[in-house]
């Protein structure tokens, strides 16, 4: 027998598998919600942990429910769905909601859990589907002390660096102001290499130079290693979900009284991208997509600079 409380995951994709995998090493009981993708699902049940096949089910067993979902609308119907996590949940009821979501919708489902005596916590995932596969994400989180003290030991399971930004809301506000900034670096990467190709330097000078400057960064090293062909993977972030997050940016700037000119920007370089069908690509590959719009072969010129 163990008193640790039994913790539920929805969403076991490329975030979701480490991480249920590593509260699943934590020594937690584990009850997953199957997708169509079985690979994590049955890596999952072959660790020990058991499924389940609908959200309320879920809520009925369990103590703790992490999400790590697509999208804002998506968490909400997971959670409000007849099927749903509202209609299985028993007071004390958790939810930690990990996806990139819109904070409108997260404090408005946090005052619906109160109503119930429920709690709902966001904690949002900074790095990649390496570090949760090692245990080692960052988490921005939005909750009450009292919700953040009954799911830090699950934080500490999946996370390596935990930070509570304060009340409900908060984690998701930082995590979009990242990602504004990541992607704002993007698209003023992918600027900067259709300039240089097209101005005679090649793409390559531009990691080389600016790399080891003060303007280098992790992310302009993933950028970098998958726009130049040396890793593909390096970045495994989709030009989709990123089109999702700032959308989200500019809501959030409009809820604030914010003028976000740079996010407008931003958004339409992501936005033409996924509407021209990029948008399973993962994100450093907008760069060859800016430099076709600018009529340039990136990959030719990439082979170019290695000759």
């Amino acid at each position: 027998m163990t008193d640790k409380p039994v913790v539920g995951f929805i969403g076991v994709g490329l975030m979701g598998h480490g991480m249920a995998k590593n509260i699943r090493k934590g020594g937690y009981e584990l009850v997953i919600m199957g997708n169509r993708n079985r690979t994590p699902v049955e890596s999952l049940l072959g660790m020990g942990a058991t499924e389940v096949h609908s959200a309320r089910e879920m809520a009925e067993r369990c103590d703790i429910i992490h999400l790590c979902l697509p999208n804002s609308p998506l968490v909400e119907a997971t959670v409000r769905g007849e099927q749903g996590i509202l209609a299985g949940a028993r007071p004390g009821l958790v939810v930690v909601d990990t996806t990139t979501a819109d904070p409108t919708s997260t404090m408005a489902l946090a005052a619906e859990f109160e109503a119930r005596d429920l709690h709902f916590v966001d904690a949002p995932l900074g790095r990649t589907p390496k570090e949760a596969e090692a245990g080692t994400l960052d988490a921005l989180v939005g909750a009450s002390p009292e919700a953040f003290e009954i799911v830090r030991p699950v934080l500490e399971c999946w996370s390596g660096s935990i930070n509570h930004l304060g009340p409900v809301g908060a984690g998701h506000k930082m995590k979009l102001i990242m990602n504004f900034m990541a992607m704002s670096y993007a698209s003023v990467y992918s600027e900067a290499l259709s300039m240089a190709v097209g101005s005679g330097l090649s793409p390559q000078s531009v990691y080389e130079v600016m790399g080891p400057s003060r303007m280098g960064c992790g992310f302009f090293e993933t950028y970098f290693a998958a726009a130049l062909g040396r890793d593909p993977e390096a970045h495994k972030f989709s030009i989709e979900n990123a089109s999702k997050d700032v959308r989200y940016v500019a809501s959030m700037a409009t809820a604030a009284g914010v003028m976000n000119p740079v996010g407008a920007a931003v958004r339409n370089y992501f936005a033409q991208a996924e509407a021209a069908g990029k948008g399973g690509d993962f994100v450093p590959t907008i760069g060859a997509h800016i430099a076709g719009l600018n009529g340039i072969d990136l990959t030719k010129a990439v082979e170019e600079g290695e000759d």
